[in-house]
């Protein structure tokens, strides 16, 4: 059964956590008179990004790891939830502009990320890593092999970093798409998912054979239903994650169109 107390403290995912907050630390305290001379020590930022560091952690070290990984399909899709939408965008938004560019800004660096973070690439990673990795050959052996788990978890985080990245993008060097873009980026990525969606909610087997082995946590609660759970659930939290992007979006388009219209003509010299 599940051990409540049991929570994950392996040197990789500390280690990894205290080493991300630790060189954010360095970077927005010793190093920011070299990097960004007069800039205030960014505290909002800051809450953001140790905000994303917790909720990963919670994705991943809590006893909702042990649940997704021994007993529910929809537990671990939670997990995946958390891990592409809060823990992303708030990474994103916890980097101040001077900092990511001290890597983005760099010259030579530019055009091959450019490449890398433009819209398309970003939606057809993000696709391919979520839909990959939800085959029931890779699903299961993540299921079995601690190791390939961690990479599993670590790759969806990445993808959801990709995801957000024409959104959210703390470059000046690579700026974010504008909000006409935004909105049909986001309609696009709706479209693209839709093949995952519909093989995980319409399939008439259970897809994961650790998941329809597994202990029953709640009674008349069958694998089945928990594999519906979990499509139905993946498809509801990505609408209204991206209906409501869509949504901030067409607000700012809207509120920039007035702020337009509102300013006085130049007068005739």
């Amino acid at each position: 059964m599940i051990d409540w107390r049991h929570w994950h403290n392996e040197p990789y995912l500390i280690g990894g956590l205290v080493f991300l907050g630790w060189l954010w630390a360095v970077l927005a305290g010793p190093l920011r008179g070299r990097l960004a001379p007069g800039e205030r020590f960014p505290r909002a930022h800051a809450w953001k990004f140790y905000a994303s560091l917790a909720i990963f952690y919670l994705a991943v070290g809590s006893p909702l790891d042990q649940i997704g990984e021994r007993f529910l399909f929809s537990a671990h899709m939670f997990q995946h939830q958390l891990l592409i939408y809060p823990a992303a965008i708030l990474f994103l938004l916890g980097l101040p502009s001077w900092m990511a560019d001290t890597v983005f800004g760099r010259p030579a660096l530019r055009r091959p990320l450019r490449t890398l973070t433009h819209p398309l690439s970003c939606a057809v990673i993000f696709t391919l890593v979520i839909s990959l990795w939800h085959a029931p050959l890779l699903y299961d052996w993540a299921l079995q092999d601690k190791l390939v788990h961690v990479g599993e978890h670590v790759m969806f985080f990445g993808a959801g970093l990709f995801y957000w990245w024409p959104i959210l993008s703390p470059s000046r060097a690579l700026p974010p798409l504008g909000y006409g873009g935004q909105m049909l980026y986001f309609f696009s990525g709706l479209v693209l998912m839709t093949p995952i969606f519909a093989y995980i909610t319409f399939s008439e087997q259970v897809l994961y054979a650790t998941y329809e082995y597994a202990p029953r946590l709640f009674a008349n609660f069958s694998a089945t239903e928990d594999q519906l759970l979990a499509g139905v659930g993946m498809k509801l939290v990505g609408m209204g994650v991206a209906g409501l992007a869509f949504a901030v979006s067409f607000y700012r388009w809207f509120q920039a169109g007035e702020r337009r219209d509102a300013r006085p003509e130049s007068k005739p010299a």
